[in-house]
């Protein structure tokens, strides 16, 4: 059965506050004198904007001049926390002895700020006067600034309460805000209650509507409002009927305390009857409205029987609030009458449905659990809203024998708390040290398997299991395997290019004779043949070493395997329970010592909040009101207030005692302890499984930095075989073209076509170089028949990658160099990378026969350097990172 539209709906009747009412004030006179009198005159003139400020303001409290309510409500926060900055520098309050002599003992901190008005020493010609808002011919007259903030703070609720009011509930969105401002009149309330009430109810001058009492009620019938607003907009929504009678529950829970406060003093006789009537009558609906609502989802379940005791008891409650309804407004009477005859409807059918299908006993109504309510309301906290510590009015304005006196006092604070708190912190490193020299709770820790390794250990063996773990070596052996097989096949490449350029030459020599005059290719490639030699050297050296891995991989998988346990302390030994026991005690030594460090623990937790404690009490202790009050001493005003923090002094002696009391209990037990479970030989045993933990991460990282090594020779290597392949490939394509070119001349030759030059004729024996010749042709040599601008640019000379335990030959046309290179995989100790860096060595263009450049040898970057300096040792190309620092000396990659 679908829900009916919301009964309230029609009972949409809500109650606003009207504001206090009071008498003219002049601020502005009996502030300035006071500032003329006891600071200058010219102080007087410097304030002279802000008293006008404020006089203003307070006449626009008393003559409500806007009829705008938000600007009304602006207005009132804006007076309120100029009235905050009024009360820390004028005294403007009441006798102080009568202040002391009242229950409220705890605001006297503020109240004794200021002296009676009878003191020529403070401001003494102000009276404020405010009616009450319900009984408007009481009222209450004070020299109390803090009477002026109640009723201020008051009327900011009512103004609150009369926008909630203003908005069209009719609509979601109304309803929705004025929801938003119920929440803010609550709070204003609830601020109220607990900063203005009790201040302002100084002598025998008060209003009811500034009680604290009244304030409360207030507080909760603006959060009933508020909770009813969203209790439409649920209903408006079509949520679940559970749902809606929770909410609904919460808003009859809010009007009931509201009444609760209403029917007993000092509130009984102070309102209207309309008053209590209006909410009595609210808080029975919207408990029947909860009733029905969850009656709705009972009979969905078919939990028939508590239906019936529902909607009975919701019957009830509406009968008995009929009774009382007089001068009740038509529109809550009307929607009850609905309520009441679709709860009736509902209830005549779930009896007929039990009578002749569940036959289910209906419980008693006392029975009944509570109906569960849920709040979607609470009060706005105003601390922000009237925070004046932003504000500028009045801020040059500070007695300087006050300011000074309270300095001294917060050093004194200050040093206090300074004491105790170094008292605490060596508490705290004294419980530390012994606990570690006990190896507590690790011990205790052990036995339960909850066990961790070292913190620096336990990083290092993360690291190795991050970067693969033993068991990813094997996948970068692989690594190496296909680096050298690329290198090899290159190598295999080029010199197979070489190969077929020397066989077509010869091919040709063979064809033509003596006529063919060109150098053999033997003569030209020799420095490439010796150079892919040494590569071929190199890489069967490299071969051994990758062998010398692969043997020390297997050879120490065994102890290496233990880096591969997770978690890694799985690996390491237990704390076991003796085999044979005599007294079967070891539980409960177990259990006293975890017992004890538990107490440990919470005396550490006690310690923190005294400390916490102790700086509270420091940021709450305010006692300028005090000092610019006192009379007498500052010294025994100093006495008296630094006595606040005795008691926590002693409770920081008494946990500092009972730690030193515990921790010797403490060896005792845990001496007991290590003698059972036999502590020593598993201190052994666990340093013996460090030991080996970090011999293994040792022997890892030596065999991952060889393989990191050899994967960075490889890749270097790679780079200078394909330069010289480079290098192959243009040399053969040179010697191609002049092959053409020759074949022509020989062809002309034969013809009788040819000019027969001397020049020409012998250029192939005397101008044609080796590959990396540097006996060029000078510049200024030239021929008139051929261009002078070579195919190929000389290349740039560089530095060569050494070979594998052998002196290099020196440069192409350039002497022996004698320097020792470092063998292949070798970092040598004074250096962190194998290789040298690029040397740039300008080379001039040459002139050459044919327009063809003689080869130029190739001054690559690895394998034709200069001479390097000892010790000088280059990076390579690019490097493979490797997660530790390189070894000084490796032993796999140097020279056998």
């Amino acid at each position: 059965m679908a829900a009916s539209p919301s009964s309230s709906a029609a009972a949409n009747i809500m109650l606003a506050i009207f504001e206090k009412k009071t008498n003219s004030v002049d601020l502005y006179r009996p502030l300035r004198n006071y500032v003329a009198f006891h600071y200058s005159e010219r102080e007087a003139q410097n304030l002279e904007d802000d008293l006008q400020t404020l006089k203003q303001l307070r006449s626009d409290v008393e003559r409500h001049s806007d009829p705008s309510l938000p600007t009304r409500r602006d207005l009132l926060q804006t007076y309120y926390k100029s009235l905050c900055l009024v009360e820390t520098r004028f005294p403007i309050s009441s006798d102080p002895d009568h202040v002391n002599a009242l229950t409220y003992k705890s605001l006297c901190l503020v109240e004794t700020r200021f002296p009676i008005s009878s003191d020529p020493d403070h401001v003494n010609a102000l009276t404020f006067v405010w009616f009450d808002a319900f009984k408007p011919k009481q009222k209450a007259s004070q020299q109390n600034i803090h009477l002026e903030k109640a009723s201020v703070l008051f009327n900011l609720g009512a103004v609150y309460s009369q926008i909630g009011l203003s908005y069209d509930r009719n609509t979601v969105d109304g309803r929705r805000q004025a929801s938003h401002a119920f929440i803010a009149a609550a709070g204003s309330f609830a601020f109220l209650r607990d900063n203005a009430s009790m201040k302002a109810s100084v002598g025998s001058s008060t209003t009811v509507d500034l009680s604290v009492e009244c304030a409360g009620m207030l507080e909760k019938l603006m959060l009933a409002q508020a909770q009813e607003c969203v209790f439409e907009n649920t209903i408006a929504k079509g949520s679940t009927p559970g749902v809606c009678a929770k909410i609904s529950r919460q808003v009859g829970i809010y009007y009931e305390e509201a009444l609760a406060a209403l029917n007993v003093a000092p509130l009984s006789q102070h309102f209207d009857k309309s008053w209590i009537v209006h909410v009595q009558l609210k808080a029975a609906l919207f408990y029947a409205e909860a009733c029905y609502r969850y009656g709705l989802e009972l009979h969905d379940k078919e939990e028939i029987a508590e239906e019936i005791a529902r909607l009975r008891s919701a019957v009830n409650v509406l009968t008995e609030a009929k009774k009382s309804s007089k001068g009740a407004a038509a529109q809550i009477l009307d929607a009850i009458g609905k309520l009441e005859a679709n709860i009736n409807r509902n209830l005549e059918r779930a009896v007929k449905e039990n009578d002749r299908v569940y036959l289910m006993r209906v419980p008693s109504p006392s029975s009944l659990l509570p109906l569960p309510a849920f709040s979607m309301v609470k009060s706005m906290v105003m601390n922000e809203v009237l925070d004046a510590s932003k504000e500028k009015m009045f801020a040059s304005l500070v007695p300087d024998n006050s300011a000074k006196a309270l300095s001294r006092y917060t050093e004194m604070v200050d040093d206090v708390i300074r004491t105790q708190a170094e008292k605490l912190q060596q508490a705290s490193e004294l419980t530390r040290v012994r606990l570690k020299e006990m190896e507590l709770p690790d011990s205790i820790l052990a036995l339960e398997g909850n066990f961790t390794l070292p913190t620096s250990l336990k990083e290092d063996v993360e690291a190795v299991q991050i970067s693969g773990g033993p068991a990813g070596l094997e996948a970068e052996l692989q690594q190496l395997k296909d680096l050298r097989r690329v290198n090899q096949e290159l190598l295999v490449q080029t010199e197979e290019l070489l190969q077929k350029e020397a066989r077509e030459d010869s091919q040709f020599r063979s064809q033509f004779g003596t006529k063919w005059t060109r150098p053999q290719s033997s003569t030209l490639t020799k420095n490439l043949q010796d150079r892919l030699n040494r590569f071929a050297g190199n890489l069967k050296q490299a071969a051994e070493s990758d062998g010398r891995i692969e043997r020390s991989v297997r050879e120490h998988s065994a102890l290496m395997s233990i880096l591969d346990a997770r978690p890694i302390e799985s690996a390491l030994p237990s704390l076991a329970r003796p085999i044979m026991s005599f007294d079967q005690n070891e539980d409960a030594i177990v259990g006293s010592l975890k017992q004890s460090l538990r107490q440990l623990e919470t005396l550490g937790a006690q310690r923190a909040g005294l400390e916490d404690m102790l700086k509270e009490m420091k940021r709450k202790d305010d006692i300028l009101p005090k000092l610019m009050t006192s009379t007498g001493s500052y010294d025994d005003l100093f006495k008296k207030e630094i006595a606040k923090y005795d008691h926590i002094c002693e409770e920081i002696a008494q946990n500092i005692e009972a730690q030193e009391q515990l921790l010797l209990q403490i060896q005792a037990q845990n001496d007991e302890f290590s003698v059972i479970f036999n502590l020593e030989d598993y201190k052994a045993s666990r340093e013996k499984a460090y030991k080996q933990i970090e011999a293994a991460i040792a022997k890892f990282r030596e065999i991952k930095d060889n393989i990191n090594e050899g994967l960075k020779f490889y890749v270097t290597l790679q780079d200078a075989i394909t330069n010289v392949k480079q290098q192959s490939n243009d040399f053969v394509m040179t010697r191609n073209i002049q092959c053409r070119e020759m074949i022509e001349d020989v062809q002309r030759q034969v013809a009788g076509l040819s000019f027969q030059d001397n020049k020409n004729t012998g250029g192939f024996n005397s101008n044609y170089p080796s590959v990396g010749s540097q006996n060029q042709r000078s510049p200024t040599q030239t021929d008139p028949a051929r261009p002078q601008a070579p195919y190929y640019q000389q290349p740039v000379e560089q530095p060569p990658v050494p070979p594998y335990g052998h002196h290099p030959p020196p440069p192409y046309g350039g002497p022996a160099q004698h320097h020792q290179p470092p063998p292949p995989y070798h970092i040598p100790p004074s250096s962190t990378a194998p290789y040298p860096p690029p040397q740039v060595h300008q080379q001039p263009p040459a002139n050459h026969e044919y327009g063809q450049p003689a080869y130029p040898g190739w001054r690559g970057p690895y394998y034709n350097a200069q001479a390097q300096q000892p010790g000088s040792v280059p990076r390579p190309p690019y490097t493979i990172p490797s997660p530790y620092p390189p070894p000084h000396q490796s032993g796999y990659y140097k020279q056998q």
